[in-house]
């Protein structure tokens, strides 16, 4: 069968598995190119990586075993491939991954599993103790819009919403190009909360609070969790509506369980700010289409742009893995968006947002490379493969 892409409102229904695992390949290869020209003085030794499938969860697996040699742990909930079903990304990425790290001897384990539930928690406990290792470093980069909490069972489901005010903004149409008006009332009291307790720090620190009773973290171990800040012009449907809330309870986890972990093990708890990038949710998010793409306009000709495996690479070299403290902010924070935040970059990206239409969009910002971005992830417009080629089952890479 041919695979092509299904896109839905933004949003692409499927994935091809040899596009996903050349992706998978792509970045291992970034890492090994990276590698050689990198002096390390630390190293991370065993690494759980909750959300470990895609975005800045898979180029963080990535990073700590073929950049660190490490073992790593990746749990993940995906849908997994039929003979004429597809699965998600996701599930071919971790099949791309396991097949590369057996090829060059490196220890990996991948469970696909809900990482809210207890289940998946004792799971990787139980993996770890009969391994007789530790985890160093264990990154949470869950990206789910829903979540059982396993202790009470009540189901709760995030939303994107302003907050006390009405937003009223444009998007961008992947498959026509086209612009259109987007409004959203603001959240309930209800919706704020349920969102706090879906994409904020509470099955975080239920992770850390297990590891640590169960003996299964190392000491002086770091756990570090994905947040984002971005412009003031997103702020309105973003950092200050319900999403914003839950990032604000994130980082304020942080900050307690370094207190915790500092106590117990010696450890370190942080939040790290990374770049605004193409990811399956900030397609759908308004206003950042338009956002994105002049960023990347910007940032390519400036020669400062990176994508989830260039970050995080960075991120473990220059921030995690000196010899010296972890540098923050003012507010306790790691900043590998630095480059995105410049004043001169923002002001730049600002203007152009004002004087955008449908009929410069490909001349103003790079559309063009946010549509290949959007394709990659799921496994289409990825160099090297040809989409001509009829794939016999849908189940394996």
């Amino acid at each position: 069968m041919i695979v092509k892409p299904l896109v839905r409102s933004n949003i692409c229904l499927n994935a091809h598995p040899k596009g996903c695992a050349k992706d998978v390949e792509n970045q291992i290869e970034y890492i090994l190119q990276k590698k050689k020209s990198r002096a390390f003085t630390e190293k991370p030794k065993t690494v759980v990586i909750l959300g470990a499938s895609t975005g800045y969860g898979l180029a963080s697996r990535i990073t700590a075993a073929f950049g660190y040699d490490a073992l790593t742990i990746g749990v993940s909930f995906e849908r997994e491939g039929g003979l004429k079903k597809s699965a998600s990304p996701g599930w071919y990425n971790n099949l791309a991954f396991d097949a590369c790290a057996k090829k060059m001897n490196l220890e990996s384990y991948t469970f696909n599993i809900d990482a809210f539930s207890e289940e998946a928690c004792d799971t990787v406990i139980e993996k770890l103790k009969s391994l007789n290792k530790k985890a160093d470093l264990v990154i949470y980069s869950i990206a789910s819009p829903v979540r059982t909490d396993p202790e009470s069972g009540v189901f709760y489901k995030s939303v994107l919403k302003p907050i006390q005010q009405n937003f009223e903004g444009n998007t961008i149409d992947i498959l026509s190009s086209k612009f259109s008006p987007v409004k959203v009332e603001p959240a309930t009291e209800e919706e704020i909360q349920n969102t706090v307790k879906v994409m904020g720090g509470e099955d975080w620190e239920r992770w850390i609070h297990k590891m640590q009773k169960a003996s299964v973290l190392a000491p002086q171990v770091k756990t570090i969790a994905y947040s984002y800040v971005g412009p003031e012009l997103s702020h309105a449907i973003y950092r200050n509506g319900t999403i914003g809330e839950a990032k604000k309870h994130l980082e304020a986890t942080a900050k307690t369980l370094s207190q915790y972990l500092s106590q117990s093990v010696g450890g370190e708890a942080f939040v790290s700010i990374n770049k605004g990038l193409v990811t399956r949710s900030s397609t759908v998010i308004p206003i950042m289409p338009f956002y994105i793409s002049i960023l990347y306009k910007v940032m390519k000709r400036k020669n400062t742009h990176e994508d989830c495996i260039a970050q995080c690479e960075r991120l473990f070299a220059e921030r995690l893995y000196t010899g010296n403290p972890i540098p923050v902010d003012e507010n306790g924070l790691i900043r590998i968006d630095e480059f995105e935040m410049d004043p001169s970059v923002q002001e730049e990206v600002a203007q152009t947002m004002k004087e955008i239409t449908e009929e410069n969009l490909y001349e103003l910002s790079d559309f063009k490379g946010f549509l290949k971005d959007f394709y990659t992830i799921h496994g289409f417009d990825v160099d090297g493969i040809d989409y001509s080629q009829a794939l016999e089952r849908l189940d394996q890479i």
